[in-house]
């Protein structure tokens, strides 16, 4: 790769993290969001109503997190997000030597329809920890440190979670709903497009447009919407969860001595962003999660900011 290539990729990873940070930041916070519907009950059974912030749209998030935190709350996880994405675009670049497109990205390289699918599992399973501590920084109401990953680390990450890394990938149902996400893109979504709208994605001039089978492939994108936002809602609940661990227990279902440590990195304000759901009460996996959304929240906010992924569905015709 030549020295001027680099400094183009640099260039360009810079403009891209300074545009979808603040983007993905607002997405992550609206889905996480905890807005229970109704009354709840606290520990001693009694009715207590549920007093957190009500955020109805993505734009609407959106000016939330910048009127209380400001741009920096905007920015919330660059620094997660760059390290893995500068890890990821150099493992790609050096090692599996991934072929560009015409547009200039990259895609996995051409291995068939399952080599493309433990390609791309693979990819989920080595990013899976930095997007965990992304999805984290982007919703703790703490004030994370660039710098200092230590304190950080302390503050996202439980005492479990820092003495054995690896529970992270046995959150309940975290890897359900990521591998779930990625069969359906790979096996489903990725052959109808190769087979309806190839014309779109490798640009052969050998290929007729066929508005047809376009119409076609974008029915498919909007009922495949149906299934994968709610996958992606899910796994962003999930991934804010924190482990906890004892030998007796649940691995997330109880806290030990100082699984809750406390910190004074508090944002300069009293109120919160967005509601978080108590760790003492865990979601168990997929399906647990799925319904105590649906139960508590309603099942609209399965689907929170649907277009967005409507959006990339209809933009990978064009990769």
């Amino acid at each position: 790769m030549q020295f001027t290539e680099i400094i183009l990729l640099s260039f360009s990873l810079t403009l891209s993290l300074a545009i979808i940070v603040p983007l993905t930041g607002v997405l992550v916070r609206f889905r996480a969001n905890y807005n229970p519907k109704a009354l709840r009950l606290d520990p001693e059974d009694g009715a207590q109503a549920h007093t957190g912030p009500v955020i109805r749209s993505y734009f609407g998030m959106m000016k939330r997190v910048y009127r209380i935190e400001g741009w920096a709350g905007l920015y919330k996880g660059l620094m997660p997000t760059l390290l893995s994405t500068s890890v990821v675009t150099i493992l790609i670049l050096f090692f599996l030597d991934a072929p560009r497109t015409r547009h200039g990205t990259y895609r996995p390289p051409e291995t068939g329809i399952f080599g493309t699918l433990f390609y791309t599992i693979g990819m989920m399973l080595i990013s899976l920890p930095t997007a965990v501590l992304t999805y984290r920084s982007i919703t703790t109401p703490h004030k994370l440190s660039y710098l200092n990953l230590a304190e950080s680390l302390r503050i996202l990450l439980t005492p479990t979670e820092r003495r054995r890394p690896w529970i992270i990938y046995f959150t309940p149902g975290l890897l359900a709903a990521e591998v779930s996400h990625i069969v359906i893109v790979v096996l489903g979504l990725g052959p109808l497009r190769r087979l309806l709208v190839p014309v779109l994605s490798s640009g052969s001039k050998e290929e007729t447009f066929s508005m047809m089978k376009f119409s076609i492939y974008l029915g498919v994108v909007i009922l495949s919407a149906g299934i994968l936002t709610p996958l992606e809602v899910i796994a962003t609940r999930l991934a804010i969860q924190r482990n906890h661990a004892a030998a007796e227990y649940n691995s997330v279902s109880q806290e030990v001595e100082g699984d809750a440590e406390e910190t004074d990195q508090y944002l300069g304000t009293e109120e919160d962003v967005i509601g978080l759901r108590n760790e003492r009460d865990p979601y168990l996996g997929l399906a647990d999660c799925a319904k105590r959304i649906i139960d508590e929240e309603g099942l609209v906010s399965l689907y929170r900011a649907w277009w967005i992924t409507l959006l990339g569905g209809i933009g990978s015709a064009f990769v």
